[in-house]
Formats: structure tokens, sequence, C-alpha cells
């Protein structure tokens, strides 16, 4: 244990009663300098740590103390209560831990005085680690590894032109205009030289051979010209190809000003596309919703319209309570909706000369529905869902992804993760495209990398995924077949409410997932009753069970 150096200039302590945190609770002191101090108790042992979540920035003491497991209550970053260890993102960090002095009945925190547990990166010396892939699960890979004491050599692969980034940020902060490139990199602009982590961009993986933990890169000249391909080799092969954004089989498709949003590029054309112009937006799922919303935030568009198949908005996922009260939010921000329509046809207003090439391309003019109605358009965003890439990977038994255990192996040494994975866990096999999913992927490829038995598997987490949406985030825990099945506790229109979701309509079924706007908290104490198997019943719902103390109980 090493402490960080110290100016002797200033020196900031603060003073807490022992007596205002009971035994196995924690409680959070807000400083003048917006910073905030976060105290644990077990029995007569107390730790001091930074009370800011390191992914947001959340008030730590907001959330939820279960056991040994402090829950951040905007987006369930978990760490552990004695020293401060990331057991759960979305933080890809630990808490900054600070030493303090007793005084009997009061501690005095130091927050110049850090607790640093220095890690060697003295394991598996000798290997190298290939990851392909530069997305959330191929980040935490990597980054987990060299945070948990990997010492052998990491390559990272991506066909990105960009460094690993915060892909969700996309199509909220960024598009809305609040936030810069550079604050979406993930570990910050020196993240992988600081790492000692061999970074390749614009490379492209044109084979993957599992059972000899090899794999073909293309230099881009061309896969079928002698000599163009590098053949790499791993002790540790690690695929984390992503998903990509499925065209549907509409008429236009292909037309200039017909857009996708996966990437930072995607981004940046549509944002600078979208000034002073008519938006239409296919698709009501998360893509779709949260386009509109940081467009109208942006503030620069001319108008926007948003087109569903259905008369919900993420259908799938909410209530159509839920649902009504999100297009009312939409609504209130002056979006215009279109549900239960067909879209037959994006119809183009004419040619425009290409200078570069002499070629004649099409411009978007409208969108055809199957009613007849034609909505004027100058560009179309389309929102309707993504696939999984797996093509580089044979051993494909699902036509939904590649199946994987618990550890997120394949075979021995090779490793799928994130959007193509198919996994065995907590909730049966399932295949999630969601962020934190990723990175807990890529959390626990790591531990199974470096044979760490202390890092829980896909068999003790659970799914969490969050849209925000005018500042509004609806958060949600678990995973449902369906949100028809549901108890509302509540009112949506009012932002406030959780609403839990069945499998069935047995009063003795327990709960398998839950979304909530404003109820934080509730959500949290859910999601861990959810990943101890204690999710409550209908019947306990029905009778209003107290969820936060039931989860207390359960974790003590």
């Amino acid at each position: 244990m090493t402490h960080a150096p110290v100016n002797p200039a200033i020196i900031n302590t603060v003073t807490i009663n022992k007596a205002d945190i009971l035994s196995g609770g924690m409680k959070s002191y807000k400083q003048d300098d917006d910073s905030i101090i976060l105290i644990t108790r077990d029995d007569n042992t107390f730790y001091a740590f930074d009370g800011k979540c390191p992914h947001a920035g959340a008030d730590l003491g907001d959330g939820l103390r279960c056991g040994n497991r402090v829950v951040c209550p905007w987006h369930h970053g978990t760490f552990d209560s004695r020293d401060g260890t990331l057991l759960e993102p979305v933080a890809t960090e630990g808490l900054t831990q600070y030493e303090f002095t007793d005084n009997g009945d009061s501690l005095t925190v130091n927050t110049d005085h850090k607790v640093e547990a220095t890690v060697a990166n003295d394991k598996l010396t000798e290997t190298h680690t290939v990851i392909v892939g530069g997305g959330a699960a191929g980040f935490m890979t990597a980054h987990q590894l060299r945070n948990t004491g990997y010492g052998g050599k990491i390559t990272l692969i991506s066909k990105d032109n960009k460094a690993p980034y915060n892909r969700p940020l996309l199509s909220k902060a960024f598009l809305a205009g609040n936030m810069a490139e550079e604050k979406l990199l993930l570990g910050g602009t020196d993240w992988a030289a600081k790492n000692n982590i061999t970074l390749r961009l614009n490379q492209t993986v044109s084979e993957i051979l599992p059972n000899e933990r090899t794999l073909v890169v293309s230099n881009g000249k061309g896969d079928d010209t002698k000599g163009d391909n590098e053949k790499l080799s791993a002790d540790f092969l690690v695929v984390a190809t992503g998903a990509e954004p499925m065209v549907p089989p509409i008429k236009g498709a292909d037309l200039d000003g017909v857009y996708t949003l996966r990437s930072m590029d995607d981004a940046k054309l549509i944002k600078a596309a979208s000034h002073d112009q008519r938006v239409v937006i296919i698709g009501t799922g998360f893509i779709g919703m949260e386009v509109a919303s940081a467009l109208s935030q942006a503030g620069t568009t001319a108008s926007i319209t948003v087109i569903g198949q259905d008369q919900r908005v993420m259908g799938n996922i909410v209530s159509e309570t839920v649902s009504n009260a999100l297009i009312k939010l939409h609504e209130n921000n002056g979006i215009k909706f279109v549900l239960d329509a067909t879209v037959n046809e994006i119809t183009a207003v004419g040619n425009s000369a290409n200078n570069t090439d002499d070629k004649t391309f099409s411009q978007v003019g409208g969108v055809n529905l199957a009613n007849g109605e034609q909505i004027d358009a100058d560009i179309v965003i389309l929102g309707t869902g993504v696939a999984p890439r797996t093509d580089l990977l044979s051993e494909v038994n699902d036509p939904d992804g590649v199946q994987v255990d618990s550890h997120l192996q394949l075979r021995d040494g090779v490793y799928a993760l994130g959007d193509i994975a198919k996994a065995e866990g907590q909730m049966g096999r399932l295949r999630i495209e969601h962020w934190r999913v990723a990175l807990q992927h890529g959390l626990v490829t790591a531990a199974a990398i470096l044979e760490d038995n202390s890092v829980n598997s896909l068999d003790a987490r659970v799914p969490f995924f969050w849209t925000m949406q005018y500042g509004k985030s609806l958060r949600y825990s678990g995973h449902a077949k369906t949100p028809d099945n549901n108890i509302l506790v509540g009112s949506p229109d009012t932002l406030d409410y959780i609403e839990y979701y069945f499998d069935d309509d047995g009063d003795n079924t327990r709960a398998s997932a839950a979304s909530t706007l404003g109820r934080d908290k509730d959500l949290v104490a859910f999601g861990e009753l959810l990943r101890q198997g204690h999710a409550p019943t209908r019947a306990q719902i029905n009778a209003g069970f107290d969820i936060i103390d039931q989860a207390h109980a359960l974790s003590r």
C-alpha cells in the first residue's frame, strides 16, 4: 500500500460522527467544493471513499448497500463496501479510498491521503491476448486484464478508425450537442498507451480459426491478393465483433439522405445533415426514441416525425401505459408520431450531380406509407434494430448468436462476448444488445483468462440497461418475455413509477424484470433481489411488499 503525494499547503479533512452510520450501512457527506465522501460501516470497522460514482458522478449515498455491495442509483455500477473494488459495471474503475483518523466517537477523513492498492502486472507474462472488436466488451476485457494483474501482451484490433468510445452517448448527449467527441473516449485519450495495449485501428479481420486460436488480418488491399494478409496467433482469443444496423427491405433505403446510427462517423453525419431539415425517423425502439430526443434538444432541425409499426413505442419493453407517457413526453417536445404504420417506400425528390465521380444520386424527398399517406422528409434515419456480426465464427449453432458458457468461453482459450454472445446466465441462455451487459462480459472474460474465481460469472449477474430522453432516464433491470403481464405502481404520466413484469399471470410467479422512471432505489433493490433469486411475486407486490427493506434484510 502506498500513499499519493500530498501538497503540504492544502490539507482537506472532514470529521464525521460514527453514530450517524449504522452497522451494515453507509452514508454520504457532500462538501462545499461539490465533492462527496462515502463512509461504510461493519460493526466497529469503518471505510472512507470518494462518494461520487466514477461513471457519471451519482451520489452513491443515494443508492443502496446490500451486504458488501454498494450499488449506484443511476446505472447500477457496484462496488465492494470494504475496499471500493469494482464488482459491476457501468463504471470501469473502482472507488478511490481515503485514509482517516479514529478519534473515538468520530472519524477524521483526510482526502489528500488516498489508499493506493498497487497492482503488479505479473500474471501470465509470457502470453498474448488478442481481442477482435473495439466496443464495450473488447475494451472492458483489455482494461480489466490490466487492472487485475495481467502482464502479457494485449492486442486489440478494431475496424473502427477511433479508439474505444462510449457508443450509447452517441444517440444521447453527443447528438444533442452536449458532449464533445474527446469526452466519449473510454479510459481517456491515452488509454491504450497508458495500459501498454497495442491498438490496431482501421483493420479488418477476415478469418478466425478457433481451433488454432488464430486469425487473419487484412491490410485493406484486398483479401484475394497474395501476401496481403497477416496471420496472428494468440494464447487467448477474444471475439467481440458487435452488431450492425439492419436495413429493412424498403424501396429507397439506399437513397442519399438515409442514415443508420452505430458509429461516431454515423453520428457526425446525422448531426451535420439534420440542420434545418425535415427529419423522419423509422423505428420506435431505443435508437429511434433517443435520436428523436437528442435532435429535439439540439434544436437545429426543421421538424421531426417518428414512424412506428405498432401503437406503442419501446413496445417489447414497457406496457401501453408507460408507452403512452413516453409518447406524451416526446410530443410535448415537438415530436410528431405516425404509429400503426407500414412504410412502403422512401421516395426520391430527384437527382443531383456528384462532382467527384460524375455519377448521379437520388436524394430523399419523403416516405410513402401503405395507407397512401406521404410524409415529406429531407433525411430519414433508420432505427430498425441490429444484427450480430457472427460471420467470423463457424461455431455458431444458433441463428441468434454464438452459444457460450457463463464465462463467455466458446472453447479452451477462445471467448465470444458482447452483442454476438448467446450466453448462459442466471436468467437462461440470452443474447442481449446492451452496453452494460457487454461491459459485464468483459469483466467476466478477464477473470476467466486470469482464472480468478473471486469474480462472479454470468450465473450471478442480471441484465440492466437505461435510456435517456429529455434528461429523464428510464431504467430496466432483468429480462422479461413480454411487458404485458405487469403490475404498475405509481404514475408514468408524472414520470414517477415502477413497473414489474412477469412471464405469466400466476400469483406466485416471481417478477423477471422491472422498469422505472423516478424510483431508482426501488429498482436497485429489485435488481439485488433478482440476482439472489428472491424477486417478489405478484401476490407480494399486490400486498404492498417493501422491496427496499427486503433487499436489506436478505443482504445482511
